[in-house]
């Protein structure tokens, strides 16, 4: 057993996990084909990025401007290999976010945690190697390492991940909010967004820049977002006329019934009062004295979770978003960590049982099925909770462990 306590067993289990997707997606690239999204990549990455170019097809600007590297890098080996080149840049940004986890300090730390990532990616692989989360979850391991040492690595590196995917933006509030270096966390960010944006002009594409921002304004309900849920359940008795079906434009299934399109409507500004309420309790825990380190990892889950749970879009390789913050968690404090670990756990079960394993019948209503995704929401709604109570935990903790120090 001491043996799975060192770096080179989770190297072992680094190789066997890789290699067991790596051969799974054998049997699409071997005939030419790829898997999910990764079809959408390819087509972009054949037809370029200019939207009056696609023929009516889905617009590449619904991701931000550096998801153009790692879609244009792929077709590497060529078109028919698409699927090979993506698996092997998944594989190779896994490899640096494992090497930071286990190296130096983190040499005993980051063991356990780094098992704990490779377990979630056996449930999540499926989507890990075909979206561009993929991408963004090392880079975000890596800045959360970083961040309470070098928080202006962190900030560079966060930057870079919000320029490739939106969401770790949620862990830049955090890190603005916790660091004691917050004009130079703030400063590397405008710098490296400014230099994105420079660039974008340069090349002609500076009036798509902030497409991503605005695409997403007009879709609906998404059928695994978690306020979706009664929907799915008036879907599986046919009550209301409410139903489950495509939206062909933006590749989506969602959700449609009774006080749906009100639901999608509020879902934005929900979602802007929770990430404020998030940003409120934060800065009332650190001006009570809250441990900064701790505020911004707790702060962090708080707020991707939150981006999550009031998202109405809802995708299953969201679940992605969360594992960096958890891992970094259980490096800084296994024990105090144990409990969202877990609960993360079961959140990639269930989704790993929704997709790959059965959506087909998700989307036809089935009540099992319904369950399941029932059973995930409210793990991730427990999940909101504890990030929430924790982190209140710590502003109210600070004062009395301040009194309990000081000389009577």
């Amino acid at each position: 057993m001491a043996w799975f306590r060192t770096p080179a067993s989770v190297w072992w289990g680094f190789a066997a996990v890789h290699l067991f997707f790596l051969g799974w997606m054998f049997s699409f690239f071997v005939h030419g084909e790829t898997f999910s999204d990764t079809e959408q990549y390819r087509q972009w990455a054949l037809l370029g990025y200019n939207p009056s170019e696609l023929h009516g097809t889905i617009s590449p600007w619904v991701y931000p401007v550096l998801a153009q590297v790692p879609i244009f890098a792929a077709n590497m080996f060529g078109p028919s290999l698409y699927l090979l080149g993506w698996t092997l840049i998944i594989t190779a940004v896994d490899a640096v976010g494992l090497a930071f986890l286990t190296r130096g300090r983190r040499a005993r730390s980051g063991i356990a945690p780094a098992w704990f990532w490779l377990f979630f990616t056996v449930f999540m692989g499926y989507l890990s190697f075909a979206r561009v989360e993929g991408i963004t979850a090392p880079i975000v391991i890596i800045a959360l390492l970083y961040a309470a040492g070098r928080p202006g690595v962190a900030a560079v590196l966060l930057s870079v991940a919000t320029w490739v995917k939106v969401w770790p933006a949620a862990v830049v509030l955090p890190l603005l909010i916790a660091s004691a270096r917050r004009v130079r966390v703030f400063g590397w960010g405008l710098a490296v967004s400014a230099a994105v944006a420079g660039a974008t002009a340069l090349s002609g594409a500076g009036a798509h820049l902030l497409d991503f921002a605005v695409n997403q304004g007009e879709r609906g309900m998404q059928l695994e977002a978690t306020f979706s849920t009664p929907w799915v359940w008036l879907s599986v008795f046919g009550l209301g006329g409410s139903r489950i079906a495509d939206n062909v434009s933006i590749n989506s299934t969602e959700v449609y019934g009774p006080g749906a399109p009100l639901a999608a409507m509020l879902m934005q500004p929900l979602l802007i009062v929770a990430a404020a309420a998030g940003v409120l309790l934060m800065v009332w825990a650190l001006r009570r004295g809250a441990e900064r380190e701790e505020l911004l990892l707790e702060g962090s889950l708080l707020m991707v979770t939150a981006f999550i749970v009031f998202n109405k879009v809802g995708s299953p390789q969201f679940i992605i978003w969360l594992a960096p913050v958890v891992i970094a968690g259980l490096v800084h404090n296994w024990d105090r960590w144990k409990i969202p670990a877990t609960l993360l756990m079961g959140i990639a079960f269930t989704t790993f049982v929704i997709y790959p394993l059965f959506y087909t019948p998700l989307i036809h209503a089935n009540p099992l099925m319904a369950a399941v995704l029932t059973i995930r929401n409210v793990l991730l709604v427990t999940l909101l909770v504890w990030a929430m109570r924790r982190t209140a935990e710590l502003g109210r903790r600070a004062p009395a462990a301040a009194a309990e120090g000081s000389p009577r």
